[in-house]
């Protein structure tokens, strides 16, 4: 896995051939239990380096689109996995905690819903007020900048520009971790208001 902005973050990606983007996974190493968002699979030389870090103890999926290889990495580490409590009644895979917006997975992970998105509820997660984590509504197919979903796949375009938008309200934003494409590691909430400047 690789070392992110923070000693705590670390990311590894599969890189999809169709969409010619990295998907990434990302893990926040913490005394009270490793957690994983969106993992992607792992690598032998990345499950070794997880096991060192103290192997997990949650996934969080931002939405159904982005199950990857979560059920695998539960099944094999027997780690919690919290999802969408919008797609509460069709999520594919079984979940132990349902997650909405406000709440926190855990101190210092604050859950924001993203309407109108490709899928109901969609995840973003704000760690420790500085870094946001988006699933697939914002993301970042051209290094340096940030694009949300085409609008043919968006449940509801006003929603999710509105989503967005909500998004450059955070004070302290200064890295974008994106599910798909080049994360952003400066200047995070610059390029979020400078997205929302083209919607």
């Amino acid at each position: 896995m690789k070392f992110l902005h923070r000693a705590d973050l670390y990311s590894w990606t599969c890189f999809n051939l169709a969409r010619n983007i990295d998907f990434n996974g990302f893990a926040w190493i913490r005394p009270e239990g490793n957690i994983l968002i969106d993992p992607v699979a792992l690598s032998n030389h990345d499950w070794n380096h997880l096991e060192s870090l103290g192997g997990v103890n949650w996934i969080v999926l931002t939405n159904s689109d982005h199950l990857r290889s979560a059920k695998e990495i539960a099944i094999q580490t027997y780690a919690k996995i919290a999802g969408p409590i919008g797609e509460k009644d069709n999520f594919p895979i079984a979940c132990d905690r349902w997650l909405s917006d406000g709440e926190e997975v855990v101190t210092g992970l604050k859950v924001m819903e993203m309407a109108g998105s490709k899928t109901p509820g969609e995840l973003a997660l704000l760690l420790e007020e500085t870094t946001l984590i988006t699933g697939d509504l914002v993301r970042s197919p051209i290094a340096g900048s940030l694009s949300i979903l085409p609008q043919e796949k968006l449940i509801n375009p006003k929603q999710a520009i509105a989503s967005v938008r909500r998004l450059t309200e955070l004070p302290k934003i200064e890295a974008v971790l994106v599910g798909d494409g080049w994360s952003i590691f400066r200047d995070g909430k610059q390029r979020l208001q400078e997205l929302a400047a083209t919607l």
